[in-house]
């Protein structure tokens, strides 16, 4: 495995999208006179900062391309899921041919190619590798049910199935839908009716992602058209639905993620509004997080923090659960380590992390660094 440690930033020429974040410290009181001040390496901060990366070294060359594919790259990477450190599902639109010349600059692919539907192939759009990056899995039997797959996740309570998200718009049609798969890719339950928008408690306009509680129940959001939390029992049952468009408080505008912590609080990333809203299990607000632009994704960790990821400034925010950001990193770009669009996160119960960049057109692997400071490592999501 080869790993390239990032320590430096080039972005020469690109417009920076949003001011960066400060984040504040509470300073230790001041000792006594009677209180000598202790010499210990916990009082000396680290000099420098801001590596690329954060406390993460970034695996070069992973995935590694299609054995039987050499002249093909990822689509938009809208997904990534990391069943365990030897098997990650890699959600893409699917591929596209590489491009000669120099890595592009602007929303597309970073890997030398174009995605649009003419110079696209609806295969692969679905796969499955190994720690090493090699391509274990293609669920291609599924490859025309897909329109614009969107997410791609597993229940920490049900290790048995793996759920895809196909809610995003591919020139106006997409599938509108929701599918529950057996790991060895049997389709077992379909939600909302195959390119039939709808608001109703049997059809979607634009899903996005899902959230699971530990009865079986779960949620979707229902956020690029309609803007709305829909519940459903583990048969697939419509149980109740609260929010709907807009920019007042309890509504969204392009709700795009959904994550539950252990109390059933919903956290939700309202992307159009930048903004993370809070609900109790009722559907009621009880919290805004303002100033968060383009939240993509939002995951409630094991050891109770909450982490976003901001497609505008490409970065990686850790919040504790009263919205106080507490720790972010990443930087925008094509190169390795860098991000561009980060649209989903995972991580494996070795602590490795996923991304899925759907501008970037890519899925990356990040590990953590020797040493690293444990609390800017993302935590394993609850209940894994």
């Amino acid at each position: 495995m080869k790993v390239q440690k990032l320590n430096y930033l080039s972005r020469s020429g690109a417009v920076v999208l949003a001011a960066v974040f400060a984040v504040g410290c509470a300073q230790p009181e001041a000792p006594t006179e009677t209180e000598p001040v202790a010499e210990s390496a916990s009082a000396v901060t680290e000099k420098g900062g801001s590596d690329v990366t954060g406390p993460y070294d970034v695996v070069e060359d992973w995935p590694k391309p299609h054995p039987t594919h050499p002249d093909w790259t990822s689509g938009r990477t809208g997904g990534v899921w990391a069943a365990s450190p030897d098997r990650i599902f890699i959600l893409q639109t699917g591929e596209l041919t590489v491009l000669e010349g120099p890595r592009m600059i602007g929303r597309g692919p970073a890997r030398n190619a174009v995605d649009h539907p003419d110079t696209r192939t609806t295969e692969h759009r679905l796969i499955a590798v190994d720690r090493e990056g090699n391509l274990i899995e293609a669920w291609d039997q599924h490859n025309d049910l897909f329109v614009h797959p969107h997410s791609v996740k597993m229940s920490p309570y049900d290790p048995d199935h793996l759920w895809v998200v196909d809610g995003r718009s591919e020139s106006g049609v997409c599938a509108e839908q929701v599918w529950k798969f057996t790991l060895d890719g049997e389709l077992v339950m379909t939600l909302g009716e195959h390119g039939v928008p709808g608001n109703d408690e049997s059809h979607f306009a634009g899903p996005t992602d899902l959230a699971f509680l530990p009865n079986g129940d779960f949620y979707v959001a229902d956020g690029y058209k309609n803007g709305r939390i829909v519940k459903f029992d583990k048969d697939g049952n419509f149980l109740s639905a609260f929010g709907t468009r807009g920019r007042e408080p309890g509504q969204f505008t392009q709700v795009h993620g959904v994550a539950v912590d252990e109390d059933g609080l919903i956290y939700t990333a309202d992307r159009g509004n930048s903004r993370i809203q809070v609900f109790d299990p009722e559907g009621t607000l009880i919290d805004t997080w303002p100033n968060v632009p383009f939240p993509m994704d939002i995951a409630v960790t094991n050891d109770g923090y909450v982490w976003v990821v901001n497609g505008i400034t490409d970065k990686i925010l850790k919040f504790n659960k009263q919205g106080n950001l507490l720790y972010s990193w990443g930087t925008f770009g094509a190169q390795p380590g860098h991000m561009w669009g980060v649209h989903r996160i995972s991580v494996d119960s070795e602590g490795n992390l996923y991304t899925a960049e759907v501008w970037g057109g890519r899925a990356q692997k990040f590990v953590p660094r020797p040493g690293a400071d444990q609390s800017h490592v993302i935590g394993t999501f609850l209940g894994y």
